[in-house]
């Protein structure tokens, strides 16, 4: 018998997220490349056996073996950060549209992008969005996201999935760190909407396994209890101080639903937040 030829998976951004992940894909069985933008993590990722690249996305171009990265590859992850906290004058859109003019001259066919439930709006209703609703951020940042979601969807070169993660917890990784001993944490009412990392790989891997390209998923817990309830009890089981949340202003939030999602991939959320 000939030597069985492994499917390459391109995955641009090997962070927090992405790292676990494209280890999980060699597990599988999958051929990786991965990208970062520090060339001390080259070293990192060819280590756990990641074809590594140099790849950083600017306003203005991209840097590095990007066409080295996507040779080959018969899906793509894009599970890139936007920044746009530490960053809110960065146009993460530009730095999508270079990217996009290279993806367009390779054989990728398939891509995942990780996206965010950002792309929704807060409101005093707290409503519920679906996986087949409209995105209504209005915030700079949120209007970024879903433009990038756009141009991904609307590429004929290739057939994209967009995930929208929810907060994603993991590891010493918990939102609730960031949040102790604050004063006046706003919206306490609010249902929280997170997921935890490895139930964020297993719904990539689902995607991929499945070849459901073309959707739209949510990757986001199905329990919601508040912001205050949550995190308080957070903080007592990692022993941390407690924040304190702003009881006199109104609430406002959202409820994301992953329903569809657990639906038509038949996928079960194994870690609780």
């Amino acid at each position: 018998m000939g030597k069985q030829i492994k499917i390459t998976i391109s995955v641009l951004g090997c962070g927090w997220l992405g790292m676990p992940l494209a280890e999980e894909l060699l597990q599988k069985g999958y051929s990786v490349n991965g990208s970062t933008t520090t060339s001390e993590k080259i070293e990192t990722l060819e280590k756990k056996g990641i074809d590594a690249f140099y790849i950083e996305l600017t306003e203005e171009e991209v840097k590095g073996e990007v066409f080295s990265f996507l040779d080959g590859a018969e899906a793509l992850i894009v599970d890139v950060p936007p920044g746009l906290r530490k960053e809110p004058n960065t146009s993460f859109v530009k730095k999508l549209k270079h990217f996009m003019t290279k993806l367009e001259l390779s054989s990728v066919e398939k891509v995942i992008l990780v996206s965010s439930t950002s792309v929704f709006e807060d409101q005093e209703s707290i409503p519920e969005y679906s996986e087949t609703s409209t995105p209504n951020g209005k915030s700079s940042a949120s209007k970024q996201i879903q433009e990038v979601e756009k141009l991904f969807q609307n590429n004929p070169n290739f057939k994209t999935t967009v995930i929208r993660m929810g907060g994603l917890l993991g590891g010493d990784r918990h939102p609730v760190k960031f949040l102790a001993g604050r004063q006046d944490v706003a919206n306490p009412q609010a249902p929280v909407n997170l997921i935890q990392q490895q139930d964020a790989i297993h719904l990539i891997l689902k995607v991929l396994q499945q070849e459901k390209f073309g959707e739209v998923f949510h990757g986001v817990y199905p329990l919601h209890p508040s912001k205050k309830e949550y995190y308080s009890a957070k903080a007592k089981e990692l022993n941390v101080e407690p924040p304190a949340f702003d009881t006199a202003s109104i609430t406002k939030g959202k409820k994301i639903s992953s329903t569809n999602t657990q639906k038509e991939l038949e996928f079960v959320f194994r870690d609780e937040i």
